[in-house]
């Protein structure tokens, strides 16, 4: 079976912040992530963004990424289904 784009993205987040086993898993759409998360830095961002494409095979250039991208859980997975083209 395919994992689909949010089961990826969870895995990701998972994996590059060192997240407690489910954390992730409870995220909604508004769960604040950068400024909320204590994990994700300014210097896990880079760490994040690279295992994003890495492992959603997409290019992310850098006049995409901006405050809102990594808002929130939501924004950021829109963007993620977004550059995949499905979800």
């Amino acid at each position: 079976m395919t994992k689909t784009t949010d089961q990826l993205l969870r895995r990701i987040l998972s994996d590059v912040l060192g997240l407690r086993p489910g954390q992730a898993a409870e995220f909604s759409a508004a769960t604040g992530l950068f400024g909320h998360l204590p994990e994700l830095d300014s210097m896990a961002v880079a760490g994040l963004l690279t295992e994003m494409e890495d492992r959603l095979h997409i290019v992310i250039e850098d006049d995409e990424i901006d405050g809102e991208l990594l808002e929130t859980y939501g924004s950021l997975l829109t963007f993620a289904q977004s550059k995949r083209g499905h979800p």
